[in-house]
């Protein structure tokens, strides 16, 4: 029962992920250090791909992740791609 939820919920996502990305997306790079922020910010970012500073990611132009940037805004630097 788990397994067939778990397969009914990969496929979606990524579809929706997939053609959202086409179009547009963020260039998202860690500019400051997260020492010293809340917990919840340093998953956030780990969310977002984001380890190091000046690293860079691409991630699609979604709600879910400019509402996660919207919480890290301060460590980022975001560009359109």
């Amino acid at each position: 029962m788990a397994t067939s939820k778990n397969a009914k919920a990969a496929p979606k996502v990524s579809m929706k992920s997939a053609s959202k990305a086409s179009g547009s997306g963020l260039v998202i790079t860690l500019r400051r250090s997260p020492i010293g922020t809340p917990q919840k910010h340093r998953l956030v970012l780990s969310g977002l791909g984001l380890r190091k500073i000046r690293q860079t990611v691409t991630r699609p132009n979604t709600a879910q992740v400019r509402g996660m940037i919207g919480k890290v805004g301060y460590l980022l630097e975001v560009q359109p791609q």
